[in-house]
């Protein structure tokens, strides 16, 4: 079990791994604390946004929209790779997923396939959100693939976690397809030479 890292500790985190970071508003105390609780933390979960445009991407996920409010994540890592802080506690991200690949994730073990809804997501991953349409055709600029290995790397180490830790939200919820355009496997692989 974890306790979520504070926000400036999170911040640090993100900076040391040489992750460009911008502050946005005031993401420290922008969350969704009074519908559950945040944590304990067990990993970490990448999504695309199927969006265009940093700046409207951005604001977003900072606000939600009237279906889910903001947060809609913790950092929006846009084209350029730069990670966009929005918010801190709990995030509408993750939603209802299969507790049994919680337990894979706990575990740091294969996931199984993921075919329930039944456990809060929200409460146990830190969410990063990337600009991309998610269309399997909108690129992906090794610049920002970068920045979500170092970010998720981040967050590992500081939790000494292994690359196990980090799933997509396809690999949680049934039914989600993000992050598409490159694969979970690769982006792992990516996280755990960086941990080495």
């Amino acid at each position: 079990m974890a306790s979520p890292m504070s926000a400036d500790r999170f911040l640090d985190v993100l900076r040391a791994e040489g992750v460009t970071v911008v502050e946005v508003g005031d993401w420290r105390h922008h969350n969704r604390n009074h519908k559950g609780p945040w944590g304990p933390v067990h990993g970490v979960m990448l999504h695309h946004t199927v969006t265009r445009g940093s700046e409207y991407t951005v604001e977003l996920c900072r606000r939600g929209h009237a279906g889910l409010p903001g947060p809609l994540c913790h950092g929006v890592i846009t084209k350029d790779g730069t990670v966009h802080l929005v918010g801190h506690g709990r995030a509408n991200h993750a939603g209802l997923g299969d507790d049994e690949v919680l337990r894979a994730v706990i575990a740091e073990k294969a996931l199984p396939p993921e075919n329930e809804a039944n456990t809060d997501g929200n409460r146990h991953f830190y969410g990063f959100e990337c600009e991309n349409l998610g269309d399997g055709e909108d690129p992906w600029p090794s610049a920002q693939l970068e920045a979500a290995e170092r970010a998720a790397a981040a967050v590992c180490r500081h939790h000494g976690w292994t690359e196990r830790s980090v799933i997509g939200h396809k690999e949680w919820q049934p039914g989600k397809v993000d992050p598409r355009g490159f694969t979970m496997e690769s982006m792992r692989e990516r996280i755990r030479a960086r941990l080495k």
